[in-house]
This record gives C-alpha cells, sequence and structure tokens, in this order.
C-alpha cells in the first residue's frame, strides 16, 4: 500500500503548478500532512551543494532539483575560469522554486558556521574545491585555502550539525605515481605528483578521522576526468574544442601517449545521487579502519581511451581537423588513468557507461549552442 501510495503521490505533485509547488517546498509542516507515510524523505530533503556553481555541482543540483529535492548551493564565483559560465549555470538553477543560492567562501569559518547554524541540511555534497593540477604548481596557498582550510570548516559544520550524510568530491590524482591498473580504492596512495592531488588524499585522511572520533557518515568520491556540457574551459577537451573551432593549434602533451578514463557528467551525476542514498554504517568491529562510517568509491568510466583517439572523435563531431603541436611530459600530470568500478558497482549497483562517441556528441551540440 506503502509504494501505491507514494506512487500516486508522485504522479500527482508533478502536476502541480510551480507556484503550489514554491508553497510546498517553504512550509514542511503543509508538506507532511499531505504525503504518505514514508515518502517525506523523497521529496524534503534538503541538500547542501557547495560549489553550486562549478561543473559537477550544477549538473547535481539540476538533477535534485529535478527529483524535488530542495537544494541550498553556496559558491565564492571566483575567477580561476570564466565567471560568466558559471553564473550562466546558476541562471539555469534559478528557474526552479526549490533552488536557493548565497555567495559565499567556505574557507571562512565564521560564515560557513553561521550557515550551518541557521539551516538544517539532509546532506552535504562538498564539490567545491580549488581544482587544476597545474595551476596548484603556480597558486599552492590558493589549495591549501580552499581544499584543507575550507574542507575543515566543511567537516565542522557537519558534525556540530549532526549532518546525517557527507558526501565529497576527491579526484583520481591520488593515485599519482601508481602503476598498477586499474586504480582500485584499496591501492597505497602514498605518492601524490601535485599538491592538488596532496589535498585531496589529506581530504579522505581527514573525512575518515572525523567518521572515527565522531561516528559521522563521511563517502569520498574519486571522480575521473569528468567532461560533457556546461563543463571546465580549463579541461583538455574544452580547450582543444576552443582552439579547434577558431583555427588555433592545441597543445598534446607527452607527444600524444597518454590515456584518460573520461567519464561523462550524466554517468558522475548517477553516481553521486545513488550514493548519498547510502550513508555508510558503523561496523561492530576491532578493526578501526572497517568500523568507522566511511567509504571511497572509484567513479570512472573503466574504459581508458587514448588522448590522439579522443581528439579524433572530438575533430569528426565539431568537422574540423585540429592543428596538433606535440609537447613533452608536463610537471604534475600522469601518463593514464584507469578506474576499478567494482566497489561502487557492489554497493549501489551503478557503473558509468557512456561512450565519448556520445559524450562528446552532446558536448559539442552544447558548445556550438553556448559558443554561437
Amino acid at each position: 500500500m506503502k509504494s501505491r501510495a507514494t506512487a500516486q503521490f508522485r504522479k500527482l505533485f508533478a502536476e502541480l503548478p510551480k507556484q503550489v509547488k514554491d508553497l510546498v517546498y517553504r512550509h514542511p509542516a503543509l508538506t507532511s500532512a499531505m504525503m504518505p507515510p514514508g515518502t517525506l524523505g523523497t521529496f524534503m530533503k534538503t541538500v547542501l551543494v557547495t560549489g553550486v556553481a562549478g561543473f559537477v555541482g550544477f549538473h547535481l543540483a539540476q538533477r535534485l532539483l529535478q527529483s524535488n529535492r530542495r537544494v541550498y548551493g553556496i559558491d565564492n564565483l571566483n575567477d580561476y575560469y570564466d565567471v560568466s559560465l558559471k553564473q550562466a549555470r546558476l541562471q539555469q538553477l534559478q528557474y526552479s522554486p526549490g533552488f536557493t543560492f548565497e555567495k559565499l567562501d567556505f574557507s571562512d569559518r565564521t560564515t560557513l558556521a553561521t550557515l550551518f547554524h541557521n539551516h538544517r541540511f539532509d546532506c552535504v555534497v562538498h564539490l567545491g574545491a580549488q581544482a587544476g593540477v597545474r595551476y596548484s604548481l603556480t597558486h599552492p596557498h590558493a589549495y591549501v585555502d580552499s581544499n584543507l582550510v575550507g574542507f575543515t570548516n566543511i567537516l565542522e559544520g557537519c558534525r556540530h550539525q549532526q549532518v546525517p550524510h557527507l558526501v565529497y568530491a576527491s579526484s583520481s590524482s591520488v593515485y599519482g605515481a601508481n602503476t598498477k591498473v586499474p586504480f582500485a580504492v584499496g591501492d597505497p596512495v602514498d605518492h601524490p605528483v601535485s599538491l592538488y592531488a596532496a589535498t585531496k588524499k589529506a581530504n579522505e585522511l581527514m573525512a575518515f578521522t572525523y567518521s572515527h572520533l565522531y561516528g559521522m557518515p563521511t563517502t569520498g568520491l574519486r571522480f575521473f576526468t569528468v567532461y560533457g556540457p556546461w563543463g571546465r574551459p580549463d579541461m583538455a577537451y574544452y580547450k582543444f574544442a576552443l582552439a579547434i573551432t577558431q583555427g588555433k593549434p592545441i597543445e598534446v602533451y607527452n607527444h600524444g601517449h597518454m590515456q584518460r578514463d573520461f567519464t561523462y557528467i550524466d554517468d558522475v551525476i548517477e553516481g553521486v545521487v545513488r550514493v548519498m542514498e547510502r550513508p555508510p554504517q558503523p561496523k561492530e568491529t576491532t578493526d578501526a579502519a572497517a568500523a568507522a562510517p566511511h567509504k571511497l568509491y572509484n567513479i570512472g568510466n573503466h574504459s581508458p581511451v587514448e588522448l590522439l583517439r579522443f581528439i579524433e572523435v572530438l575533430e569528426t563531431e565539431l568537422g574540423q581537423q585540429a592543428e596538433k603541436r606535440f609537447l613533452p611530459m608536463q610537471p604534475g600530470d600522469v601518463v593514464a588513468t584507469y578506474a576499478d568500478v567494482a566497489a561502487l558497482q557492489a554497493d549501489v549497483g551503478f557503473q558509468p557507461n557512456t561512450s565519448i562517441q556520445e559524450g562528446l556528441h552532446r558536448f559539442v551540440q552544447w558548445f556550438r549552442e553556448y559558443h554561437q
């Protein structure tokens, strides 16, 4: 009976005008009275998404809003890349009545503490960070402020407000100089080759510590080369597309002898959403590592692609040939990434599988529209 009532409610709720939905979102008591037993969590979860104007944060917020969740998004809108793209993403989200945005820098301890004091979140998805491997070579303090100080502030906010689940972005960069492939979450990750990677490894250690000390459920996601519409213009595929359409040469490092486990954005978001719904549980064991409610997952396509093949597919989709400038390996870079996603598949029943042909086709469709 509960499943039938839930299905009926979902159908009726989806048909409501936006003005009525907005009223429901803003009055939890009204919603509780309207919903069949057991459906409140489905419709009234309030999720804090940090870095909501960023690539992954924007897509996650969209997905959650489409699922009738409320999203409280924060972002400092820094100028690491074109702020107008971040603002354009936010504009897409502002149409949803369940979305609230606050410009906020989570490395500011006082401001973030006030946010957690004034609001209650059913889940926090921490996607905000100072990104970029090469940028970390020249701007190290930006990574310390955002990825270390800022992450500590997030952990403290979740601890004091007893947030049921913190999901945070790690990176495939933590695998650093590892040569064993595919990369598995149980592999040693003690040799990062960039400061960015080191801060992400530190995040995993910090989150585990909070899970161990305070019983706080935390899950880290090691993303593998995410690409797709509304992507980051500092990423290679986006820079390639811009250069090719402008008739400029593209820079191909390590003379093209590189592999990446390119992962399409929709697959990443599906993995994030499924993980959000499964907070780790503490276990009764004397093994501290196993007892703490902390998990790590790779989110990758489990199918590495040669960089030159990736460029070839992009050329086909754009209908233009690239002028290639072959260069040596860059400091902080790695030759190959390859995700073992067995744990993700076993625990949440999903693994990414979008081909680069389909993924780049969708990216180029968006790219042409956005840059017309």
